[in-house]
């Protein structure tokens, strides 16, 4: 299942997107507009959705949310964007890694601040 929104996910819409892989949720946020796709089975997924509401795809970022450790990670295919100077799957900006991982820490405070 994927949901898509500007607030923090509930305990139980947390539920729902971890129905795709159980103990992993991936996620695609939008670091300008402050909005989270996740819960799809590939991250192409959540980024065209987010296109077609009107995201910039430079603003796009995917990651996700191990459910067991809690750890986050910022790994996407489509994260490799030459265009956007990021030659890897991991975010390499600072700025852009650090914005995405605190929007993380926001759509999912229920699980790790619960």
């Amino acid at each position: 299942m994927i949901i898509t929104k500007k607030q923090p996910f509930s305990k139980e819409e947390i539920k729902k997107l971890s129905e795709e892989f159980e103990t992993y949720i991936k996620t695609v946020i939008d670091i300008e507009l402050k909005i989270c796709s996740a819960g799809a089975n590939r991250h192409f997924e959540n980024e065209a959705l987010l296109l077609k509401q009107g995201s910039a795809q430079s603003n796009l970022w995917g990651g996700g949310i191990d459910l067991k450790t809690l750890a986050i990670d910022n790994n996407s295919m489509i994260n490799i964007r030459p265009n956007d100077n990021n030659h890897s799957n991991e975010i390499q900006d600072p700025a852009k890694r650090q914005g995405f991982e605190n929007l993380m820490e926001y759509f999912f405070e229920e699980i790790l601040n619960g």
